[in-house]
């Protein structure tokens, strides 16, 4: 047991309420509870730790860490590559913050003050965004979407190889291969890489063709890719797919869809991708959220591993109810047994998507969207000026481009360290992910980015190169 004071910042962790607590538990001392874990796994020897610092000195000091770190606040970003800087309406934090969410309890009928109508909007107005009438409540992120629906797909193939076009987020090919499993598990899934064209950064037909075959459970792919391209052979992608018997799933991000066709437009049969342009902070790019929808099919639905919120009539004439359904096939209902472990959620996000979607509508997508693919060509014309810059794929990008630097002398790595002390961040360095693409990084640009933003990312970029 601890000494005999209480820790400087647990107040009642003293002595005798520890020992009121091992006796409820039933055991004498706090090391039995991690019997379980090897003896060879536990620190046995004394930690060399630093004197205790009082809460005051510990928040200075933590503070002073912090301050080491520079914000996109504070500094002009043109950093995306999954985690995008959109504006974030005022009214999508006040909501969210509200008492009727924060202090809500789940799974407690009590605790439902609009909760669940809440989750019904969101479901509903993502389902109408990409034209899809099933739609489960988020996951943890885009990757864990993908994860899941490749998943669904193999469930209801009985296959176990995927396609996935290279061209894609490298994080994000991570978390994908972490929900196929590895191969010493019976329920591998081997996922085969599909290349792209590097003259136009669109997936390559014939390595497509060549990938696809009886054993393939789906075809992943994105639009816009990670390297920004509007991925306009949908339809013959989903064709190829189709004709070996397998399920087409599309990467998507949502703000899009205010300018381009959803995938069900050129045979998508599930659609995933991000919540977090829908009115969600950056927060370093975790748990941003990642949503699932397909088309309300019974045999989509039961592969489902995540929430569905429900409504129905009840007793009183003009009035509804919402509940859960399908609990029983996910981890809340079934633990280890259900489709898939969801883990850690995100549905506080889900209700400030919902907000952001109720107050954007139609013409809100439509004119953010179009804002974003003006402000991002006129960033892209301008950089392509730059002596020995330029612009891999010009034409057909949203929000994100590649440019390259290899006729400048300078690496990726040296012009954004330059940026910085200017007060800028610089594109993703994508020289060790996408090698092929040379001295090369991801821009972005979205709706915060002023016609000033961009005229002086670019004078900066000529000082930088200058240099």
């Amino acid at each position: 047991m601890r000494g005999k004071t209480a820790h400087p910042y647990m107040a009642n962790s003293v002595p005798a309420i520890e020992r009121e607590m091992l006796d409820a538990i039933g055991v004498d001392d706090v090391s039995e509870l991690f019997s379980q874990i090897p003896l060879d796994h536990r620190v046995t020897r004394p930690l060399d730790l630093p004197p205790a610092l009082s809460e005051g000195e510990l928040r200075r000091h933590l503070v002073g860490i912090l301050a080491k770190n520079r914000t996109c606040e504070q500094n002009l970003n043109f950093l995306g590559a999954g985690a995008w800087q959109h504006h974030v309406p005022a009214v999508c934090d006040e909501v969210v913050r509200r008492n009727e969410w924060v202090t809500s309890v789940f799974g407690e009928p009590s605790s439902d003050h609009g909760r669940n109508q809440a989750w019904f909007e969101f479901c509903s107005q993502l389902g109408e965004l990409v034209k899809l009438d099933l739609v489960g409540l988020p996951v943890r992120s885009w990757g864990s979407a993908a994860g899941h629906a490749i998943r669904m797909a193999a469930r209801l193939t009985n296959r176990s190889e995927v396609a996935v076009v290279r061209a894609i987020d490298p994080e994000r090919l991570s978390v994908i291969r972490n929900y196929c499993e590895p191969v010493e598990m019976a329920s591998h899934i081997a996922i085969r890489l599909v290349d792209y064209d590097p003259s136009t950064g669109l997936i390559d037909l014939d390595d497509l063709r060549a990938a696809v075959g009886h054993q393939t459970a789906a075809v992943y792919f994105e639009t816009p890719s990670y390297l920004g391209v509007i991925e306009h052979q949908g339809a013959e992608i989903a064709a190829i797919a189709k004709a070996a018997g397998a399920e087409t799933i599309v990467g998507v991000d949502p703000i899009s869809l205010g300018v381009l066709a959803s995938p069900v437009d050129f045979g998508a049969d599930i659609v995933v991708g991000t919540i977090q342009p829908l009115g969600v902070h950056m927060h370093t790019g975790g748990g941003v959220g990642g949503f699932i929808a397909s088309r309300d099919e019974e045999r989509y639905a039961h592969q489902y591993p995540t929430l569905f919120i429900s409504i129905a009539e009840t007793l009183e004439p003009g009035e509804y109810g919402f509940g859960l359904s399908l609990f029983e096939q996910s981890s809340y209902g079934l633990r280890d047994k259900g489709n898939d472990w969801t883990g850690h959620s995100v549905y506080m996000w889900a209700i400030a998507a919902t907000a952001y979607m109720a107050m954007m509508g139609p013409e809100g997508f439509k004119d953010v969207g179009e804002t974003i693919v003006q402000r991002a060509h006129y960033a892209a014309q301008l950089l392509a000026d730059i002596d020995g810059v330029s612009v891999t794929f010009p034409a057909g990008f949203f929000k994100e481009f590649v440019v390259n630097f290899d006729h400048t002398d300078k690496t990726v790595a040296q012009i954004n360290d330059a940026l910085r002390q200017l007060g800028i961040f610089g594109g993703k360095d994508l020289s060790r992910d996408f090698p092929e693409l040379g001295s090369s990084a991801l821009y972005c640009v979205t709706e915060i980015h002023t016609r000033s933003d961009i005229e002086r990312l670019v004078d900066s970029l000529r000082k930088v190169i200058a240099k």
